[in-house]
């Protein structure tokens, strides 16, 4: 006699894991500050910058099951060489909102701090791109971001934030 599989049995080593869904319901911006300091000071003759982009990102889950909030927050600031006088600044929050399922706990923060703002880069890039354009200086292309290492020096700055707490 044949041996015959039982129905609806479950084996727990079998079961494979359910693939990672992650799609991007929305993209806006939150907030944004451009100042034009050149044309407001009335600075001439030719100019170099030298450009400072300070990068930051926040994550937070949103009240719909599965919904989260990712914001991109940089700030730039150009100013001149020679005398560091300010040109420009241009402070930008770029958001998404992603729908994830299927990811370990343990593997959402650093998806939310790495992967999503991956995903929405390039458009934060092309608003930068857009906006400097649009303010009368060339077009600032933004190079790309390691957000693994950003994601890295943000976990080590917690870290030893957490132990000088400790000792004091």
């Amino acid at each position: 006699m044949a041996k015959e599989p039982i129905e609806n049995a479950k084996n727990e080593e079998n079961v494979a894991p359910k693939p990672l869904k992650m799609k991007i319901l929305a993209q806006y911006i939150r907030d944004m500050s451009f100042e034009n300091i050149l044309a407001q000071k009335g600075i001439s003759g030719d100019v170099q910058p030298d450009i400072a982009v300070q990068v930051n990102i926040d994550a937070k889950k949103r009240p719909i099951e599965n919904q989260y909030e990712v914001i991109i927050k940089t700030k730039i600031v150009s100013k001149t060489k020679e005398k560091s006088e300010p040109i420009f600044l241009l402070e930008l929050d770029y958001g998404g909102i992603f729908h994830i399922e299927n990811i370990q706990d343990d593997q959402l923060h650093p998806y939310l701090m790495i992967e999503c703002p991956r995903m929405i880069f390039p458009f934060l890039r092309r608003v930068v791109s857009d906006v400097t354009r649009d303010g009368g200086f060339p077009a600032l292309n933004l190079d790309s971001i390691d957000f693994v290492q950003l994601y890295r020096n943000e976990v080590e700055r917690r870290v030893a934030e957490s132990a000088k707490e400790k000792v004091n």
